[in-house]
């Protein structure tokens, strides 16, 4: 069982007999030790959001749920599709589970999906990704400081923000959660 501050972005709560995961959390600490947490939780099953409160002592049951690493084969209009690579497998997630994880997606990529009563309901990418970048544009002689950034194309189409210094062709670093830059492969400069 979870205390109200043990949940922490990305953490798997069962309410209600439903999986939910927690998109966005804060704590207010009240006089004598107690605390209320709000949480705004995402239903892995139907996707709607819920904001909830949660107070001192209260037990919050985790999510039972499996993970498979999978392959990424394609997408349709409305379906992405993925593979077991050791069992051949193939699971498909509604384009609205995946959402905006799309922008870091290539075909063969491997990933995890997360498995709720034998019910593919989430998808988790590593937090880290290479990335190829496919435009940007060159920096001004003089300009390549650190603190100078501009927008970087990368191969799936992403576009983030990068030091002056990244240019086409560098692989760098993306945190999938953020989608900030890290770094370029290699080091800096």
């Amino acid at each position: 069982m979870y205390g109200p501050t043990d949940l922490k972005k990305n953490v798997l709560i069962t309410l209600d007999g439903q999986p939910y995961k927690v998109v966005e959390y804060s704590q207010k600490v009240m006089g004598r030790g107690g605390s209320i947490v709000n949480v705004k939780v995402k239903n892995l099953m139907t996707g709607a959001l819920l904001p909830k409160t949660f107070k001192g002592q209260e037990k919050i049951e985790p999510a039972e749920v499996s993970t498979k690493k999978v392959q990424y084969l394609y997408k349709d209009d409305e379906k992405f599709y993925f593979m077991d690579p050791a069992s051949f497998e193939q699971y498909e997630l509604n384009a609205d589970m995946v959402g905006d994880m799309a922008d870091f997606m290539k075909d063969g990529d491997e990933m995890e999906i997360q498995f709720y009563n034998g019910t593919a309901i989430n998808l988790v990418l590593p937090k880290n990704l290479w990335l190829k970048v496919t435009y940007t544009e060159n920096a001004v002689k003089g300009d390549t400081s650190t603190s100078v950034t501009k927008d970087a194309t990368l191969e799936t189409g992403v576009v983030i923000k990068v030091p002056a210094f990244i240019k086409e062709g560098d692989i760098v670093s993306v945190d999938t959660e953020t989608r900030a830059y890290r770094e370029r492969q290699g080091g800096n400069k």
